[in-house]
């Protein structure tokens, strides 16, 4: 039951931890619980940081797929 939680949260969010922590070769798991202190500790603002990293990373995924279906 708890597994089908975890993917389907995972599925549902941006991946935006899961770039940094690609990006930095750590684990996901330790991006996301630094990210959740970070929150407590700064008063929620690293959560308008995520979304504008989320926007960021979604449109680099449309120019990318844009690209490709031009020189197709």
């Amino acid at each position: 039951m708890l597994d089908i939680l975890k993917i389907t949260v995972e599925k549902s969010v941006f991946g935006v931890c899961h770039y940094l922590a690609q990006r930095m070769g750590v684990r996901t798991g330790r991006v996301r619980l630094y990210f959740i202190y970070l929150s407590f500790v700064t008063l929620g603002s690293p959560i308008v940081l995520y979304l504008i990293a989320a926007f960021w990373l979604n449109v680099r995924k449309y120019m990318r797929k844009s690209k490709n279906i031009l020189f197709d």
